[in-house]
């Protein structure tokens, strides 16, 4: 009777270890599931999904580089509304008084927000493997005041349209790209504050 008990128990011992190796590998995340539920802290979930799952190789789990890869895409897009807009300015037909200078004060804030991302991407990837303490706290908030400042650049942009007597193709062309613009970067910065918020230990 004593081996066929401990045959039996051996037995519910490998069934238990089987069921348990196999609830591990249901509930173990991807890195695009890590990429999609980091993002629901953001204001544009589904925005921010699409422009950051394409880099889960590169992102896997780690929330400093996702909050580096979203700054690195919100780089990107501001760089090609900047350059684009620089564009309008120089080879759209004459325009209004009010809507050129709309648009030269468009390119100044633009370029003032792609300088302070590219700080922002610069002061992260000096952190290296830190995490917490005064150094870490003092790099973050760098980081927080320079995207928030890119944030308001965007902003800036779009009010400077305001208002009924600037409508038309151009105020139309300029929303469409700098709105693009501001939702990747309050994304970026969601995701920055995240990581900060985590990591202050």
């Amino acid at each position: 009777m004593a081996p066929t008990h401990l045959t039996l128990l051996l037995f519910l011992l490998s069934l238990s270890t089987i069921s348990s190796a196999s609830a591990s590998t249901r509930t173990q995340r991807s890195p695009t599931d890590f990429i999609k539920s980091s993002c629901l802290a953001t204001t544009y979930p589904s925005l921010c999904y699409q422009s950051l799952s394409t880099y889960a190789s590169t992102i896997q789990q780690n929330p400093k580089q996702l909050a580096q890869t979203a700054l690195s895409v919100s780089l990107s897009r501001a760089r090609s509304a900047s350059s684009s807009i620089s564009h309008m300015l120089r080879s759209n037909p004459p325009m209004r008084p009010r809507e050129s200078q709309a648009l030269k004060d468009c390119v100044d804030t633009m370029g003032d927000g792609v300088d302070r991302l590219a700080k922002s991407i610069n002061e992260l990837s000096r952190l290296g493997g830190r995490v917490g303490g005064q150094s870490f706290l003092w790099h973050m908030s760098n980081v927080q005041t320079w995207v928030s400042a890119a944030l308001t650049d965007d902003s800036t942009c779009v009010d400077g349209f305001a208002g009924h007597a600037l409508d038309g193709r151009v105020k139309a062309q300029i929303r469409s790209r700098v709105l693009n613009v501001a939702q990747v970067t309050s994304n970026a910065l969601a995701l920055v504050n995240r990581f900060a918020a985590k990591s202050d230990v």
